[in-house]
């Protein structure tokens, strides 16, 4: 009986590590369509974020849209209407507004991980 047990023990490791061969595709999938695209965004935002002007038109995660009247590290005051200024935080901006005041298109939509 040791003489089958022990048999069996390579060729066990052998298949044991055939069995985690679906699990690490599965994670290199999941790496290249989840995870690295939503850091090259969240890269690409971070720097939006830093490259933000005074006079520039923009439009926050909460939908309102105005222009940027100061900026300090973490706040943004916004002028929504004539003298009608609100103070946001710096990572409540979702993105910037084309010149006529519209929300623009969005470019390679279907370039989704880059």
């Amino acid at each position: 009986m040791t003489g089958i047990a022990h048999a069996a023990g390579p060729a066990g490791a052998a298949g044991g590590f055939a069995s985690f061969i679906p699990l690490i595709l599965i994670f290199v999938v999941f790496y290249f369509l989840l995870i690295r695209p939503q850091q090259k965004q969240a890269k690409q935002h971070q720097a939006f974020l830093n490259d933000l002007k005074k006079g520039n038109k923009i439009v926050t995660k909460g939908g309102l849209h105005g222009t940027i009247v100061s900026l300090t590290d973490a706040v943004v005051t916004l002028e929504i209407a004539k003298d009608v200024n609100v103070k946001i935080s710096r990572d409540a901006v979702g993105g910037s507004l084309s010149k006529d005041g519209s929300a623009p298109a969005k470019k390679d939509a279907k370039k989704a991980g880059g």
